[in-house]
């Protein structure tokens, strides 16, 4: 065969292709002809090799491949035997797991306090401004006289007045330029009402009017009781809708100096709230505490609380400089996986005229790197979120909180990789890799016969009972009885009022019951447990090969062989040209 043909797609092939097309002893005996070997109708195609290229480089080719693969999937100590590679990420894994956990403990406490302070902030005020206040009671906290209505209002303005001699804490007036703020009480009213229910009759117009009046805390400390009633206020209860009472104070959390941190100043914008919207004779009584933290404007601290403040920071940028050279490394792995899948698929296709499989391909991309990546993303923001709040120049404790406790979740969990390079370690992780899949479609199933049953329970037993009040309780309630918890009391709060309603509640949470723990649940468990056993016994007799694997299989080079250290990730020539 001359060499003037164009060449296309060359026969010398050793994994994958049928016998009846591995070339013959007189092909092997002239390494020209194999390589040139190209029918006449695929001279458009591309060539596998150069047609300088001899059987024995082509053997080296597919060695050199197999071997960058098989170095690719070592565990940390035989990529050490093979190369001397030291396992840095395993090493910054460790010291990220001491660190964010540190952090997150520090911080953890400190917004703990804050939390601390806003809830017992919020009772106190319920205790000063509500008359006759009694812890766990603000369901059921109500009025049922218009003298009651009175008393509370006249009460509440009161105690705002006298704040200061009545109050324990550090609570005062927000001022405003050189004057104080004062508290606002408003009622909402229908502009027209004349209602006689005992002939049955009303007119009404719907439209909501609003009235207010400002109480200014200069004003003398007594405004008087209900008969001086020196606030002016009248209230027509049958057209009345809400009555609000709004006003600020402000707080400074000294705790916090105990930890040696610096205190926050605390604005509180309270509501109190005299619903009157069912006209049912009992008006409910709410106090709604919006709570805002801001950085104090004049401040000073004597001792080392400054010095403490410090060194925390500078224990925080460690934490950034850490997270991101572990952010560097693992994005440089999945990179590099990228890389060799794309090398592996040309040559696969080149070679043996396969495509690589997606489960193969798959198999290239590190999972546990990308949840590694998007935890050091999380640790970075966080860390320096919680820098700002430790400098006050923020103060979004929560969302620094949800950022470093997810992160340092994916921290401990992104460690179990490491277990997984021990066979008698990997037994959960292979067995969650395995199951998820059929857990999804599984849990997709699942969920649209228990949305059918929270719908259901919602609209049927919602006006009856407590538990079905609204959707997330629904949900809650049902996620309760499918784990057992809550069933006696989930069946006997369930008012009887409507024996067709009480005999469809029994139905309900009957079948519900026996449907979800009896089958769904059981079958759920089922599934975990067949994936199990089917683990088990592979690690017993072996699992499946896939082509990727028989291929890398082919090397028997062991990792402290030294073979390993003649190539450092030399790309090898995939494509090749025919010459003409």
């Amino acid at each position: 065969m001359d060499g003037t043909q164009e060449g296309a797609g060359c026969e010398l092939q050793r994994f994958g292709p049928p016998a009846a097309q591995q070339p013959g002893a007189q092909e092997m005996a002239n390494p020209e002809a194999a390589v040139s070997s190209c029918s006449s109708h695929e001279e458009e195609n591309r060539c596998t090799f150069n047609q300088h290229t001899s059987p024995s480089e082509e053997l080296l080719l597919e060695d050199q491949m197999r071997r960058r693969l098989k170095f690719f999937f070592m565990n940390p100590c035989e990529k050490f035997w093979a190369r001397g590679r030291k396992p840095w990420k395993l090493a910054i894994q460790i010291l990220k797991i001491a660190m964010v956990t540190i952090q997150l403990i520090f911080f953890g406490l400190s917004n703990q306090m804050v939390v601390a302070f806003k809830e017992e902030n919020t009772v106190a005020f319920k205790h000063l401004f509500l008359k006759g206040y009694i812890d766990r009671m603000d369901d059921t906290y109500a009025v049922y006289t218009q003298r009651d209505v009175y008393d509370q209002i006249v009460f509440a303005v009161n105690q705002y007045l006298q704040l200061c001699n009545v109050s324990v804490g550090n609570h005062a007036f927000e001022n405003k330029g050189t004057e104080q703020s004062a508290m606002a009480v408003c009622w909402h009213f229908y502009k027209q009402g004349n209602i006689y229910p005992g002939i049955d009759t009303f007119d009404i117009d719907p439209e909501i009017e609003t009235e207010c009046l400002f109480v200014e805390p200069n004003e003398p400390f007594h405004i008087g009781t209900l008969e001086e009633n020196k606030l002016n206020l009248t209230l027509d209860f049958h057209r009345l809708i809400t009555v609000e009472l709004q006003f600020k104070l402000k707080a400074i959390n000294l705790q916090t100096i105990r930890h040696h941190e610096l205190p926050d100043c605390y604005d509180f914008t309270l509501t109190i709230t005299f619903d009157n919207k069912a006209h049912s004779g009992r008006i409910k009584i709410s106090l709604d505490n919006d709570i805002s933290i801001r950085e104090c404007k004049d401040w000073h601290v004597s001792g080392s609380i400054q010095k403490n403040t410090h060194y925390m920071m500078i224990f925080d940028v460690f934490i950034i400089l850490t997270c991101l050279a572990s952010l560097i490394l693992c994005v440089r792995s999945v990179v590099r996986g990228l890389q060799l899948q794309q090398e592996f698929v040309n040559f696969f296709l080149l070679h043996y005229k396969k495509e690589v499989s997606v489960s193969d391909r798959m198999e290239f991309v590190n999972g546990w790197y990308i949840m590694i990546i998007i935890s050091d993303i999380l640790t970075i923001i966080g860390s320096i979120l919680k820098m700002e709040i430790q400098a006050k120049s923020v103060t979004s404790y929560d969302v620094c909180s949800i950022l470093l406790g997810t992160s340092t979740m994916l921290v401990w969990l992104g460690v179990i990789r490491y277990f997984g390079f021990f066979q008698k370690y990997n037994l959960l992780i292979l067995t969650l890799q395995a199951a998820l899949p059929n857990v999804i479609r599984f849990c997709c199933c699942a969920a649209m016969i228990y949305l059918g049953y929270c719908f259901c329970g919602w609209i049927v037993l919602g006006p009856y009972h407590d538990k079905f009040r609204s959707l997330n309780t629904v949900s809650e309630c049902l996620f309760s009885l499918i784990n057992g918890d809550d069933m006696f009391a989930t069946f006997a709060k369930m008012q009887q009022k409507s024996y067709l309603v009480w005999l469809f509640s029994r139905l309900y949470l009957y079948s519900f019951i026996s449907l979800f723990i009896y089958m769904i649940l059981s079958l759920f468990i089922a599934l975990i447990t067949d994936t199990y056993e089917t683990i088990k016994h592979y690690q017993q007799d072996g699992f499946p090969e896939t082509e990727l694997r028989i291929f890398i299989s082919e090397c028997k080079d062991l990792p402290n062989s030294g073979k390993y250290r003649l190539e450092e990730d030399t790309p090898v020539p995939i494509f090749c040209c025919c010459k003409k």
